[in-house]
This record gives structure tokens, C-alpha cells and sequence, in this order.
């Protein structure tokens, strides 16, 4: 037997395994490390997360990804040059922070990545009629195994639209393995660059259970404050917002999209919610030259409405508990305005749940991975069923 496949089944027969999940969003803030240990698969996976740290992008590293992100015309060079680029950058990060944390390559039994996200299209936004849906990820896995030394699977969201899904959101199958209650109905919700959440009943009917994009989360407010305040990446503590107040002209021109009526589950991206789309809102009601205080007023409101929105047409008046994570939760002004529109849910972070709201994504796809290797493919609402994602790079 080849020594890599060898390896990799003595992996999977352990009773525990010691995954790293990687994360980096559309908000292009860094790159989220967990280190976390699993036991069981399915209904039974137990995860603790022994170790958790962002490592923040340069601008630089930024700028570079933004210069082929959800733009439909960019250099192939580039995107090219970016995959073998982000992998590696990926791998060097991986490596200093595990020596933070006084560990080795071979304390690690898996690397699990997400990839950078540069175009999500699917057949909802690009319309057209001899494609499917598609989505593209880079960074690429080969990169990651040989310079780290540690098997790692990437690539995650290609077989869920090769069998028949949208590629996102993902989140759905970590949810309902490692947040499924039988004593409380559960929405997790993840507020990062895009809004998504997952539904989990109590009666843990799979069947019931789904995971949807909602709509912009810190999306179009991150670029306009980057773009207006100086270059500050984000309006930290609604420090901007509070300054404000809310155009109700621009707020319900804002609302004003085909993808907010469409049923659930659903996905979109920056790709659709981006600064064109609020520039065309402002023309459509002559509030182009608004205060841009008000503008990050009003867009503040405009997230939470949508997510308010979505979150009572899913549970109709039955008690939930509201689990929240990403970066959008450390917004005050955001989460208020969410509260307010839902005066009878309880909102909570996934710290209750003892998994550190920041670290939440990351460590999905470590379950993912997890189940890569020992699951059983567990059958789920948003109509995917059967599937193992993750493609696997060996080191060598």
C-alpha cells in the first residue's frame, strides 16, 4: 500500500483526531486557525477546540486578493499566480503558528481548507442557461501538504455543486453534527461578510433542517468604510453608525432585489451585494451625496432588517434560541437592531455552546474534513445527500 493512503487510513482508525480548520471569508480580515480535536462522526461528533488564532492580512496580501475577487474580468495570470501563491502563504502561516504554539507538523493529523473564495456564481446570479451552478476557491491543497507536511483536504465546496448544490452555504453540516439540541430549537447564525444561517429543530429531523445565504452581512458596509474613512477596513463598535441616521428612501431601495423573495435555502455573494449595488440604490433615490455617516447608518439597517426578516419567516412565532458568530456579532448597533425586530428570541453566542464564536467557521470545516474520513453522510434538507467533500493532497 502506498505509504500516503497508509497514513491516511491509520488516521481514520484513530478514536481521535487532531484537524486543523481554516478559514477565510469574503471579508478578506486574515485567516482563521483551529486547531481542534474530534472524536465520533455524524450525530456523535464531539469537538474540542484546543487552540484558535487569526492571523490578519497585510494590505498588501489584501489588495492582491481584491484584484481578482468577484470581478466577472480579471488577469488569468494572476489568478493563477494567486492559487499557488495563497496556498503557500496559507502553509506559512500554518507553520508559525504551530510553533506559537510549541507544536510540530506531526502533532496534526489533518489540515482542512477552505480556500479563498474569488467568484460564487450561482444559477440565481449568472442566469445563464447552458451553465449550472459554479463556485471557485483557491489556494491551492498541494501548496498547503508539502510545505506544512500535514495531509490536507480543500476544495470542499466542488462536489456539493457537482452533486446538484449551490457550493454554499456549507455550514448546514457541521451545524446539524455538533449543534443539534433535543431541548431547544436553534438558529445559528453567522454574520460575516455574507449573512447565512442554519435552522435546527429539536426534534432533529434532518429533513427540516437547512442552511441559506440571507443576504449582505458586513459586505457593503466594510468596503464603504474603507472607502470613506480613510481606509479604516471596518466600522468597529458601530463607532460610524451611531453618528448617523437612517434614510428610509436608501433603506428600502436597498431592499428592493429579486433575491430577497426567492425561497430558502438560497446563496449570493459580493458578486451581487457590492458598492455598485448600493451606488445604484443611492441614483435610484437621489442620495448619492448623503452624509456617508448616514449612508453606514442606514446600511447597518439594512443588514439587520434583511436578517431579522429571514429569521422570523423560518421559525413563525416558535421559540428559538439565536446562536450567533462572525465578525457582524461584535457590531452592537447591528445586533440591537436585530433584537428589537425579535423581541421574543433569545440571542447567545456559540461560546455557550463552547465553541468561540470567531473560530466557528473554522472549525466547521474541520468537521467537514472529519467526516471526510469517517463519516457516514448524513442526509440533509438543502437536498444534498450522499456526498463526501474535501479533495485530499498528501505531502508528498
Amino acid at each position: 500500500m502506498n505509504k500516503n493512503i497508509s497514513s491516511l487510513v491509520n488516521i481514520a482508525s484513530k478514536e481521535k483526531r487532531r484537524i486543523i480548520g481554516l478559514m477565510s471569508g469574503t471579508s478578506l480580515d486574515g485567516l482563521d486557525i483551529a486547531l481542534c480535536t474530534i472524536e465520533g462522526s455524524g450525530i456523535s461528533t464531539n469537538v474540542k477546540v484546543d487552540a484558535f488564532k487569526t492571523i490578519e492580512y497585510t494590505n498588501t496580501f489584501k489588495n492582491l486578493i481584491k484584484e481578482i475577487c468577484s470581478k466577472q474580468i480579471v488577469d488569468l495570470e494572476k489568478v493563477c499566480l494567486m492559487n499557488a501563491f495563497i496556498g503557500s502563504e496559507h502553509a506559512n502561516m500554518i507553520n508559525n503558528t504551530l510553533k506559537d504554539w510549541n507544536l510540530k507538523g506531526t502533532d496534526v493529523d489533518i489540515i482542512a481548507s477552505h480556500g479563498q473564495t474569488i467568484y460564487h456564481a450561482p444559477k440565481i446570479l449568472h442566469q445563464k442557461a447552458a451553465f449550472g451552478n459554479a463556485t471557485l476557491q483557491i489556494g491551492d491543497g498541494d501548496h498547503i501538504a508539502v510545505k506544512t507536511g500535514i495531509i490536507t483536504l480543500s476544495d470542499f465546496r466542488q462536489k456539493h455543486v457537482a452533486a446538484g448544490g449551490e457550493g454554499a452555504p456549507l455550514a448546514v453540516y457541521g451545524d446539524y453534527l455538533i449543534f443539534s439540541s433535543t431541548t431547544e430549537n436553534r438558529i445559528m447564525l453567522n454574520i460575516g461578510g455574507i449573512s447565512n444561517f442554519t435552522f435546527l429543530p429539536c426534534n432533529l429531523n434532518a429533513n427540516k433542517v437547512f442552511s441559506t445565504d440571507i443576504g449582505p452581512g458586513n459586505t457593503i458596509m466594510d468596503a464603504y468604510v474603507q472607502q470613506n474613512f480613510d481606509g479604516l477596513p471596518y466600522d468597529k463598535d458601530a463607532t460610524i453608525a451611531l453618528k448617523g441616521n437612517i434614510n428610509i428612501n436608501l433603506l428600502e431601495a436597498l431592499k428592493q432585489n429579486d433575491f430577497f423573495k426567492a425561497p430558502f435555502p438560497k446563496t449570493t455573494g459580493p458578486e451581487l451585494f457590492n458598492l455598485a449595488y448600493l451606488t445604484a440604490a443611492q441614483e435610484k433615490t437621489a442620495t448619492v451625496h448623503l452624509s456617508p455617516y448616514d449612508v453606514v447608518t442606514t446600511l447597518n439597517k439594512f443588514t439587520a432588517d434583511i436578517i431579522a426578516s429571514a429569521i422570523s419567516q423560518s421559525i413563525q412565532q416558535q421559540a428559538f434560541v439565536v446562536y450567533s458568530s462572525g465578525g457582524g456579532m461584535h457590531n452592537p448597533l447591528l445586533m440591537q437592531h436585530i433584537a428589537t425586530q425579535l423581541p421574543n428570541t433569545t440571542f447567545k453566542t456559540t461560546n455557550e455552546l463552547l465553541i468561540n464564536p470567531d473560530a466557528k467557521e473554522a472549525v466547521l470545516f474541520a468537521v467537514l474534513a472529519n467526516e471526510c474520513l469517517v463519516g457516514n453522510q448524513t442526509m440533509l434538507s438543502n437536498g444534498i445527500s450522499n456526498v463526501t467533500m474535501g479533495k485530499i493532497s498528501f505531502p508528498g
